[in-house]
């Protein structure tokens, strides 16, 4: 009989105990979430954008499209040897090996330029950009596309200004100027490309939404009070 109501309390006492023990939190489920409004990728290969002093034939160029003062141009720095494209590796590039530059306030860009992966006529930047972020009013000599497949977007597309949700892909003419702001409350993605292999831009003395706030932007502050 004794032996029965050991073999009782032992059973109750290990009922008890995997109990408590399920009832705390599994540490691999207790990390907090990401936050949406934070880098989604890696900013550690951050460098500083060559900055050089626009010549007469930069100006020229851009008068060809518009009437805006040329501040700079810039591109990424560094030396670098041209892949020989032989193995697969060579033909495949993570975001945490691409240079990131810092073009504006709350804007990252992981640029991966043509010439330095063994492309002729591509090169692709994915970008951070953060609520209220933005790039400054720029221009490119050749034509370029956005793509985003989530968010909320305000662009400045020469004179005219527009907002617009992803999923979308927009078409920016080649030498025109060009701006866009992050108006959502989470981090854009941004991927836009370039058919050629060299990533440079030309920094304009314009600023598009300097004073200006957008619908979506008033609905995150009442929701923040």
């Amino acid at each position: 009989m004794q032996t029965l109501r050991l073999f009782i309390t032992l059973i109750v006492i290990g009922l008890v105990l995997t109990t408590c023990s399920n009832s705390q939190p599994d540490s691999k489920d207790n990390t907090s979430p990401k936050d949406s409004t934070k880098e989604t990728f890696s900013i550690n290969t951050l460098v500083e954008e060559l900055k050089q002093t626009p010549d007469s034939v930069i100006a020229q160029l851009n008068r060809q499209h518009h009437s805006l003062k040329v501040l700079e141009r810039r591109t990424v720095p560094g030396p670098f040897t041209p892949p020989k494209m032989k193995y697969y590796s060579e033909h495949a590039v993570t975001l945490d090996k691409l240079p990131t530059i810092n073009p504006g306030p709350g804007e990252y860009v992981h640029v991966m330029e043509g010439q330095r992966n063994g492309y002729n006529n591509l090169t692709i930047g994915i970008t951070e950009t953060f609520p209220g972020g933005a790039p400054p009013m720029h221009s490119h000599e050749g034509e370029e596309s956005h793509v985003l497949l989530e968010g909320d977007i305000v662009y400045a597309l020469g004179d005219t200004l527009f907002t617009i949700k992803g999923p979308y892909v927009v078409n920016i003419p080649a030498g025109v100027p060009h701006a866009f702001k992050n108006i959502g409350n989470k981090t854009a993605n941004l991927v836009v490309i370039f058919p050629t292999n060299i990533w440079k831009y030309d920094v304009l003395d314009f600023f598009p939404f300097e004073g200006k706030e957008f619908p979506s932007e008033k609905f995150d502050k009442l929701k923040k009070k």
